[in-house]
């Protein structure tokens, strides 16, 4: 202990010296034995002084040393004590304590409650409340692993397994509590908490009590944004706080956190440490006092001595350390009573808030076969170096098995030892090891090496209640629950099993970060061989393995398996008979073998099946036969894709895709439309798919599916009854018909319900044959009239007085919309039947075309049947009313208007009226009444012409789905006078105008019926007598989310909407939630509902007596006179929505969120509805994900009212409070384009567009902008600007999100005003020009950078610039000069002034401009600009002498800037003015002259003028005047000759036929005297394309196409072929698609779809061209050619082995005729571009079976003389030679022979083909003769 004192006083005062002793100076040492890192004691010292004898010297020195490393012994757990400073880093973070790594391989444990007050203060809240407070953020949150903190120890003490354990804190008031007021200096670093965040900052809490500490808001800032990731300081969060200002003695500290601040502070004298509070963490500058091999001595704050052990020298400065040297320290630990200081060298502890790195994972574990010995320390352990070189620590408990096996002469320096790293040490940055060899030989060393599904083996440690502990090793603890204790529920485990018994278990769940595992002991388990099921991802259909119960009910069992993933077993599924009751037969905890049916991850769905036999499972993964057995169940309403597989005599047999099970689509089910459900099945084959089929039933292993849109409809918007309890009388109900009876009609809903229409309630109309109305599977809408409960029968009715609409004219419309548009769809499964001429023909016609057509035959009842190459294989008639006055006879030539083109029966109905083929102009208006003569009748409407145009019109012949049957003398005829009311304006794909008749025609297809009548037969059962304003009583039957039904007596029920419940509802609630079934309730009448169209009917209504009553319990209402009623208005929407106007704010309550239309429909009063669309729900993009999880039904939701929809029967509203898009808005949009260097185009709500530049893309431009964008994201936008419909919105955090005070590094540039000299600012590059490179520095600003200010080294060629600085690099500036007149900025890029590194870089080993060598170079482009100037004609230089231009001094020249200004110093002015502000130019599309497609787009400039443009400057207009007047009349008459001569070069230079056009009108020039060419109109685009002006590109194209002479094919399919390029290049998807669809109207399709293909595959879009070739190989799979292009793009894509699959495909498809020559092709590609060894097989599998095929033996030939060796090539011609072929062809093959060999043979070759053709000459003459 003396020695201890003597070598680290305990600070502050100086030890008194001895009687007689001189006093001694602290630092001064001596060393006296001048031996490397050994010094002598002072004791020592005084020997010398003295002169003592050696001996003594000798013990002395023995003794130093001993003391020197006893002094540096290393830190122990025994050493640490209570309040003892320490800085730790952390290691993990749980959810109740951090683990932290100390110095030397200690590890202390933080609980949650000792972080600081307000931390502890909110978990009592929480505990307190039992609710999650938002602002309480976990320890893992808040503490990641390698961050430092300053702790104190709190206690030292034992587990209860006997392991020691150190409790820390990291509380300030703890570690600070040496601190005082007083104390506190400028400069300081301390720990701090926060503790609570303020409006200006955040309080700071550092433990000193009686001192408040304040950090602000702007010095967080940096902090924030580098490494806090931007998000705001959270209470609890530890930071290393820096003393700004000490105000108020102390009371008042202003802090800093900023980390360039922190990282340099250092503690001073001046800030008055002592020892009592000196602090773990702080970084001093310190003296070195001694050096030894253990460690060294250290003084530091003048007064203050401390060591440094072994571990915490710098290994770069490790054995470099010298006395009296001064070098940085950090100190690691202080104690509390002894006062010693431990500091640390390392690097990363010198900068405070620097993060410790980890090792990786999957080091620790590993065991070194051979670690080396680098240093043995007898007190603490041993330094080993690994095999990867890095150094590790074994402590000396881990050196042997046990304290009498260690042998410390084992671990002299060198020697290996095995050994395996158990951790790793942060603070010491070292491994820690172990070379016990039972920790070598674990299995297991933590928690993360364990997996679900591990089979260990452990010691019971204890049984409890709970179940049982088991010991798997040292550190690793496990439970086995009670229910796993056996296969069987025990009652008592402990006869099973007893403490410290050994027993093999099962992992179920192992979860590492809470160190928790959960092990199981049922045998079945453990020994089971099945798969392991660890992840819903691994359950893939047919999957068997075991697993247990944890849930028996009625509805089937739960079954569990390994790491908590679960499944169901449906009651249908749990054995072969049934069972009633699963819960009897299954049991808790029942280990079960289950087959996986089918599973959905994301939703973590599993279904499973007990039944097990006849389910074998494929290993096919091939075409797959649909599964009869299925492992699928389905739904009513569940929406799926389709294959179809046959068809049958009722339907189609089809496959669903997901699963492959086949189903049932009846042919009535694949419309709502008759008609369409024959087309469709007529047209349909198999192969082809159907989108967005219903499940109807699955009953009894046969799935049936449906297509109707209207039954699709009801079921989504749950316009449907699940059960009979569910129908009430008055229901109106989508269904179809299932059964025609005599007696009536049989209808059936979705989901099984069915009723009875009788024949007299069929039809408003009398019935005479029920099979005259309607069709089995026709769409009806029924009306429920009675039910009987007992006998479960429904009674409906069909008549359209009771099921109509309101509103006939809408409905009617809407099912020919619907009609047309199916109709549409089926011309388009049509137009893919290649094979099929008439299909072809069919869709190639339209209603209103015109044909030329040939007269077949007239008919004797005057009709008349045509024929032409347009209709071949149609049938084509014109009926006597059509024909007319005409007089036709067969062979003649007529002019025909199609009417109707029946596509089942294949036959066309045209017109020969004049009135229809001459088509009189004018302009018609939506829904304008017209006159019109019905001119053919078909199935679902009527075409009719109006008498005013003649234009064909679509008019529907029933009202509504119940409207079939009518009477003769109410059927439409032709020749019929209707009024019509035009519906669209637009003929669409259908060539029609659709449009529906006039109201009266629709009034006469409803009989009239008496009063008496309805109330009879319709809602006689429901009748009232209740008035507006009565006050009932009623029973709750029933609570909805937006709706409560009250019973209010026997029959009569009312409903009492959500907005109807509280006077002032709460944001967030669910009113109907307050009520419960069987309350009861007093309620006042407001309203009535029409029980078969749900219309809220006015009071006045005279059917309001039978109505549903509306009722409210709002307590205003209760109390009011009831005066209140609902539809003051009438029934008519528009004014019902009258009051509300945009902007205001409505309480509303969510409905349902509408997947399909992707809005939220949401309901305000009970009459009155809204929708919320998508980019309006939320001003988190995050919502927008899944919009349905955040909305819950019936939910209160406060909106803005944006105004109504386009029919007006709904409000638009908004959850944002956006309601218009006026400048400041924030909104959220969708991202629809990415326009490199430019920006983005963003979709807005009300379907307005928005732009984004790059430069509002964020706060902090970043080199790739654009990175983080893609289609279809969501993002937060600002509205910028928004004039004349063109929006301008910004991204930048600071406009979307002005509170968040995130700091702006690039801030906005508007205008140049707000540019200043001197700034450093960033952008990117637009262009580079010959003046300069030019910089976008916003929207509206660009800067100019001349040559010479980009890099200091001298650059020769202009290119370099354009190399290195491509438009779109990311720069920063510096600002040179601003004109705010000329709005010109000028920037430099050179490195001293902007401080970032050369944008070139210095490799390139350019010469600076200021070196010889750089002035040689410029030298050498001053002699070239003489040379270049003398070439000048110097008869031009004297006739127009110009005044010459200011230049810039050699200074400030670069070679550039002298190479380019000699000739073009106005041109280049003038093209500075002009363009210097446009934006980046695009690619350019260029052509050249001689127009090869496969070579691309890329040979033709137009060349530039070289004629001098005249400057347009006034100094030089009046220096010519002044020539003028002194010239001469000589001069004069020169002067006039010259401009002479100056006109006939222009006018001979226009004539010349070799001059390159210049200009536009050059161009129109070239093209009015050759308008044919393509060449010309490809050029005139190219020069448009230059000048990036693309919409004038797409004009010239347009022209080109309409001036082309329709009889020069190729030159039309030139353009086409250039349009498509321009649109792949500059358009978008969408119009490139619409150019390729009018490209294959006109041209060969074949040839365009190739060019298209070839177009894909230059620009890289491999995708696109992939679908493309697919597409093509579905409609030209006869063509061999698109075989083979398909193969070559495969190839020289390296896709071979698809190359092989296509090459089996085009066996398959093509005639065998053509298979022989396909194969010699692919294997031809194959020598090219694939695989040579399998184009050889290819090659010797077709000869083996085509041998006498001489074109594929000619090409092999040539194939192996390319690719092959010469044995082979010989080979293959010795193989010919001796075929038996004709002579002629023999002859052929010999001459090639000879040929190679006089090639590449030798003589000795070439005669050996001679006598070999020789002997087959004697052969066959032989033959001959014999």
């Amino acid at each position: 202990m003396a020695s201890m004192e003597e070598n680290f006083p305990r600070g502050g005062t100086q030890k008194k010296p001895s009687e007689g002793k001189a006093p001694r100076r602290p630092i001064e040492q001596d060393n006296l034995f001048d031996i490397p890192y050994e010094e002598g004691s002072q004791k020592r010292k005084r020997i010398q002084e003295h002169k003592g004898k050696q001996k003594k010297l000798k013990a002395e020195k023995k003794e130093a040393i001993k003391a020197n490393a006893k002094d540096f012994e290393l830190l122990t757990v025994e050493a640490l004590s209570e309040g003892m400073l320490l800085l730790g880093c952390v290691k993990e973070s749980n959810d109740f304590e951090l683990v932290v790594s100390l110095p030397n391989g200690l590890t202390g444990f933080v609980q949650v409650t000792h972080i600081c007050d307000a931390y502890s203060k909110m978990l009592n809240e929480q505990v307190a409340t039992e609710e999650l407070l938002e602002d309480l953020n976990s320890l893992s949150d808040l503490y990641p692993p390698g961050m430092l903190v300053r702790c104190t120890v709190t206690s030292v003490g034992k587990t209860m397994d006997g392991h020691q354990s150190v409790k820390l804190s990291i509380n300030p008031k703890d570690v600070n509590k040496a601190l005082n007021t007083t104390a506190l200096r400028s400069g300081m670093l301390l720990s701090g908490l926060v503790s609570s965040v303020e409006d200006h900052g955040y309080l700071i809490d550092i433990g000193v009590s009686g001192a408040k500490a304040f950090l602000p808001r702007q010095k967080s800032q940096s902090y924030i944004k580098s490494a806090n990731k931007g998000a705001e300081l959270k209470i609890g969060q530890y930071l290393n706080c820096l003393i700004e200002e000490v105000k108020n003695n102390g009371r008042i500290v202003r802090l800093s956190i900023s980390q360039s601040e922190v990282a340099a502070a250092i503690a001073t004298e001046e800030q008055n440490w002592t020892l009592s509070n000196l602090l773990p963490g702080l970084v001093v500058k310190a003296q070195v006092q001694k050096v030894t091999p253990y460690g060294i001595t250290l003084s530091f704050l003048s007064s203050f001595t401390g060591i440094v052990d072994f571990m915490h020298l710098d290994p770069k400065k490790a054995g470099n350390y010298s006395q009296s040297q001064t070098i940085k320290a950090c100190i690691l630990s202080v104690h509390p009573t002894s006062k010693a200081v431990r500091l640390t060298l390392r690097q990363v502890f010198l900068q405070p808030g620097s993060v410790l790195g980890q090792l990786a994972s999957s080091r620790i574990g590993m065991v070194v076969g051979e670690s080396v010995v680098k240093s043995f320390h007898a007190k603490t352990g041993a330094i080993f170096e690994l095999d990867d070189g890095t150094l590790a620590f074994a402590r000396l408990k881990h050196l042997s098995d046990t304290k009498k096996s260690f042998k410390p002469g084992a671990f002299k320096t060198g020697s290996k030892h095995r050994c395996r790293i158990i951790d790793y040490s942060l603070m010491d940055e070292l491994a820690l090891l172990s070379l016990k060899r039972r920790i070598i030989a674990a299995p297991f060393l933590r928690y993360q090496d364990i997996c679900p599904g591990h089979v260990v083996e452990g010691k019971v440690l204890a049984l409890k209640p709970l179940g049982m502990q088991v010991k798997v090793t040292d550190h690793i603890r496990g439970l086995v629950p009670h229910l796993h204790l056996a296969d069987v529920l025990l009652k008592q485990p402990e006869k099973k099993y007893s403490v410290g018994g050994e027993v093999k278990c099962r992992v179920l769940i192992s979860n590492p970060e809470e160190k928790k595992l959960i092990l199981t002991l049922k045998k079945t388990l453990v020994t089971s061989k099945f798969p392991v099921l660890t992840s819903y991802e691994a359950a893939k259909p047919g999957l068997i393995t075991h697993g247990f119960i944890v849930c028996a009910r009625e509805f089937g069992c739960i079954v569990k398996f390994y790491n908590d993933v679960k499944g169901l077993v449906p009651k249908n599924e749990l054995s072969s008979e049934p069972i009633p009751s699963p819960e009897k037969v299954f049991y808790k905890g029942q280990v079960v073998k289950v087959i996986v049916l089918k599973c959905e991850p994301e939703q973590e769905k599993l279904l499973l099946s007990f039944k097990l036999m006849s389910r074998p499972v494929s290993e096919d993964r091939g075409e797959q036969i649909p599964k009869k057995n299925r492992e699928v169940t389905y739904e009513t309403g569940q929406m799926v894709d389709v294959k179809v597989l046959r068809k049958k005599d009722n339907g189609l047999k089809v496959s669903i895709l997901s699963d492959n099970v086949s189903a049932h689509l009846p042919t009535m089910h694949l419309s709502d439309h008759v008609v369409n459900c024959k087309l469709l099945y007529h047209w349909l084959q198999e192969g082809d798919i159907l989108h967005r089929v219903m499940c109807l039933s699955d009953k009894g292993g046969h799935i049936t599916l449906c297509r109707k849109p209207a039954l699709i409809s009801a079921v989504q918007e749950e316009q449907v009854v699940r059960s009979f309890s569910e129908i009430q009388p008055g229901m109106q109900l989508a269904g179809y018909v299932r059964n025609i009876m005599s007696y009536g009609v049989f209808v059936e809903f979705p989901f099984g319900l069915a009723g009875l229409a009788p024949k007299a309630a069929m039809s408003d109309k009398f019935v005479t044959d029920t099979k005259d109305h309607f069709v089995v599977g026709q769409t009806v809408v029924a009306n429920v009239t009675s039910m009987d409960e007992e006998k479960q029968r429904i009674l409906l009715c069909l008549k359209l007085s009771e099921v109509g609409s309101e509103d006939p004219v809408t409905e009617s419309f809407s099912l020919l919309s619907q009609c047309f548009e199916e109709m549409k769809e089926i011309r388009g499964i049509m137009s893919r039947r290649n094979h099929s001429k008439v299909a072809q023909n069919l869709c190639g016609l339209i209603s209103g075309q015109k044909l030329e057509l040939v007269v077949q035959e007239v008919r004797g009842n005057g009709s008349a049947f045509f024929i032409g190459s347009r209709v071949a294989g149609l049938t084509v008639t014109a009926t006597r009313y059509h024909v007319g006055d005409k007089s036709l006879v067969a062979g003649q030539k007529a002019r025909v208007l199609v009417l109707h083109v029946d596509a089942l029966k294949s036959a066309v109905h045209v017109s020969l009226r004049e009135e229809l083929l001459n088509l009189k102009a004018k302009r018609l208006m939506e829904n304008s009444q017209h006159p019109a003569v019905v001119q053919h009748i078909a199935e679902e409407f009527a075409i009719a012409s109006l008498v005013e145009t003649g234009q064909l019109t679509a008019i529907p012949v029933a009202s509504h789905f119940n409207d079939t049957f009518r009477f003769d003398s109410e059927k439409l005829k032709v020749g019929q006078a209707v009024s019509v009311t035009l519906k669209t304006m637009l003929m669409g794909d259908h060539g029609v105008l659709l449009a529906v008749q006039g109201p009266a025609k629709k009034r006469a297809f409803i009989r009239s019926r008496k009063e008496s009548e309805t109330i009879e037969e319709g809602l006689a059962a429901v009748r009232h007598s209740l008035c507006l304003g009565d006050v009932v009583k009623g029973t709750v039957k029933s609570v909805r989310p937006t709706y409560v039904t009250v019973a209010i007596d026997d029959k009569l029920t009312g409903s009492i909407h959500t907005s109807q419940i509280l006077d002032d509802v709460p944001i967030g609630t669910f009113p109907t939630s307050r009520l419960k079934a069987g309350q009861k309730v007093t309620a006042r009448v407001i309203g009535g509902r029409d029980m078969k169209t749900h219309r809220y009917l006015p009071i006045t209504h005279p059917h309001f007596t039978q109505s549903i009553p509306e009722l409210s319990i709002r307590p205003s209402d209760l109390k009011g006179d009831g005066s209140t009623a609902l539809s003051p208005e009438g029934d008519n929407p528009s004014e019902r929505l009258r009051p509300y106007k945009a902007g205001q704010t409505v309480t509303c309550f969510v409905k349902k969120y509408n997947t399909i239309k992707t809005w939220l429909e949401v309901e305000i009063t009970p009459e009155i509805r809204g929708r919320v669309l998508q980019l309006l729900l939320s001003l988190n993009p995050k919502v927008l994900k899944h919009p349905e999880k955040s909305f819950k039904n019936g939910q209160a939701l406060s909106a803005t009212v944006t105004g109504t929809d386009a029919s007006e029967t709904n409000l638009c509203l908004s959850l944002t409070g956006v309601h218009s898009l006026a400048e400041g808005t924030v909104t959220l949009g969708t991202i629809t384009k990415v326009t490199p260097h430019v920006g983005l185009t963003i979709a807005l709500p009300f379907g307005k567009i928005g732009k984004a530049s790059i430069f509002h893309l964020s706060d902090s431009f970043a080199e790739q902008p654009l990175e983080n964008f893609s289609i279809g994201k969501p993002v937060r936008c600002c509205v910028l600007s928004n004039e004349d419909n063109k929006i301008e919105i910004s991204l930048r955090q600071s406009r979307t999100n002005p509170k968040s005070k995130n700091k702006v590094e690039d801030p906005e540039i508007t205008c140049v005003e707000d540019v200043r000299e001197g700034q450093l600012v960033r952008g990117y590059v637009k262009s580079v020009k010959q003046s300069g490179v030019f910089c976008g520095l916003s929207s509206s600003v660009v800067g100019r950078v001349q040559f010479h200010k980009i890099v200091p080294f001298f650059i020769p060629k202009q290119f370099m610039y354009e190399q290195y600085m491509p438009e779109g690099k990311f720069l920063t500036a510096k600002v040179l000069s601003v004109s705010n007149k000329e709005s010109h900025v000028e920037l430099s890029l050179l490195p001293e002034d902007t401080g970032k590194p050369s944008v070139l870089p210095e490799s390139l080993g350019l010469p600076r401009c200021d070196t010889d060598e750089g002035k040689e170079e410029r030298e050498e482009f001053k002699k070239l600009k003489a040379k270049r100037k003398r070439r000048v004609s110097k008869g031009e230089q004297e006739v127009k002498p110009r005044k010459k231009r200011a230049r810039l001094t050699d200074e400030d020249d670069s070679g550039v800037e002298v190479y380019c200004r000699e000739e073009e110093e106005e041109e280049e002015e003038n093209k500075r003015q002009s363009k210097e502000t446009k934006h980046a130019e695009a690619p350019r599309l260029q052509v050249s002259s001689g127009f090869t497609w496969d070579e691309g787009l890329n040979a033709l400039e137009v060349p530039v003028s070289n004629r001098k443009e005249e400057s347009s400057d006034s100094e030089e207009e009046d220096a010519a005047q002044s020539m003028r007047k002194k010239q001469t009349k000589k001069e004069q008459e020169q002067e006039k000759q010259r401009v002479e001569k100056e006109l006939s070069k222009l006018e001979a230079a226009l004539m010349d036929p070799n001059r390159q056009p210049q200009t536009a009108d050059d161009f129109d020039r070239l093209v009015l005297s050759n308008p044919s060419s393509s060449i010309l109109w490809l050029q005139y685009m190219a020069f448009h394309l230059q000048a990036t002006e693309i919409e004038k590109a797409r004009a010239v194209a347009e022209r080109a196409l309409k001036t082309i002479s329709f009889r020069e094919e190729q030159e039309k399919l030139n353009v086409w072929v250039a349009l498509l390029n321009l649109e792949n290049m500059y358009g978008t998807e969408e119009t490139l698609m619409k150019v390729f669809e009018r490209a294959v109207q006109y041209n060969e399709p074949l040839k365009v779809f190739q060019h298209l293909a070839d177009i894909y595959a230059s620009s890289e879009k491999y995708q696109q061209a992939d679908d493309l070739y697919n597409t093509m190989l579905k409609r030209f799979r006869q063509e061999k050619s698109v075989w083979l292009k398909y193969a070559t793009f495969l190839l020289k894509r390296g896709q071979v082995e698809a190359t092989h699959r296509l090459l089996e495909r085009a066996l398959k498809g093509l005639p065998d005729k053509e298979h022989v020559d396909v194969i010699s092709k692919f294997a031809q590609l194959e020598f090219h571009f694939g695989d040579p060894e399998h184009a050889k097989a290819i090659f010797e599998s077709t000869l083996s079976s085509y041998p006498k095929r001489t074109d594929v033996w000619s090409i092999y030939i040539d194939m192996m003389i390319k690719h092959g060796s010469q044995k082979e090539v010989r080979d293959i011609f010795e193989r010919v030679i001796h075929l038996s072929l004709a002579a002629k062809r023999m002859k052929f093959f010999f001459k090639r022979y000879l040929d190679y060999e006089k090639k590449y043979g030798t003589s000795e070759t070439i005669q050996a083909v001679k006598v070999a053709a020789l002997e087959y000459v004697e052969s066959k003459s032989s033959l001959a003769e014999s």
